[in-house]
């Protein structure tokens, strides 16, 4: 199925929690949002590291952080992304069967809904995690635990998807993304090709000309 990534949308797909009056200070928009936020990522980690040092049942502690971890990835994905810092992305499948990827974000007045304070604690936690879930990867690899392995990839899959595309939401569409990497890219070789010239030319006019020696017999 082929995969297209769809541009950003207008600010009017963005309904949920628009109803909201936009507030200052550093009190907390939604602090059940919040909440769940940090909730479930915390609870996978934490949940994990218990389970390796007391040396619970492996199939228990998969399931159980496997279980936070989807809970984690949903809530993020489809409520605290939009409430906390007013970005949204998801996919649909048109008539032709080819899969499209939507990167939305609020922009002009609409950004003066998001609380500074959320928008803090919504990329810490949603940075740190995936760095935490790195380290206990290294962790397990070099113990040679490679059932534990396993279970950190699932986290590492998880985790990094709502990064990756609340990233993508945060710098805009895919193909600005990959015109503007093109043009630098361009304009950097067209730089040394034109530097590399005329410092050839540079060269060929100040090397001195030899004298041709006469033949002696």
């Amino acid at each position: 199925m082929a995969s297209s990534t769809a541009p950003l949308l207008d600010d009017d797909t963005l309904g949920f929690g628009e109803e909201e009056e936009p507030r200052n200070g550093k009190k907390l928009t939604h602090p059940f949002v919040t909440f769940f936020h940090l909730l479930f990522r915390v609870s996978a980690v934490l949940v994990y590291l218990l389970c390796n040092w007391f040396k619970i049942s492996f199939i228990t502690s998969f399931v159980t952080v496997v279980l936070l971890l989807s809970m984690d990835f949903w809530t993020v994905k489809n409520i605290t992304g939009r409430l906390m810092v007013g970005l949204r992305w998801w996919n649909y499948v048109d008539d032709d069967g080819k899969s499209h990827w939507v990167f939305e974000a609020r922009k002009g007045n609409q950004q003066n809904r998001i609380n500074p304070s959320e928008s803090q604690i919504f990329w810490l936690a949603l940075i740190l995690c995936p760095l935490l879930w790195c380290i206990l990867f290294l962790t397990a690899l070099v113990g040679l635990s490679f059932t534990w392995v396993l279970l950190v990839c699932i986290a590492l899959v998880l985790n990094g998807a709502n990064l990756y595309g609340y990233v993508k939401c945060k710098m805009g569409s895919n193909q600005s993304i990959s015109r503007s990497l093109s043009d630098m890219t361009s304009d950097f070789f067209r730089k040394q090709v034109i530097q590399n010239m005329s410092s050839m030319m540079r060269s060929s006019q100040q090397q001195p000309s030899t004298p041709a020696q006469p033949n002696i017999i």
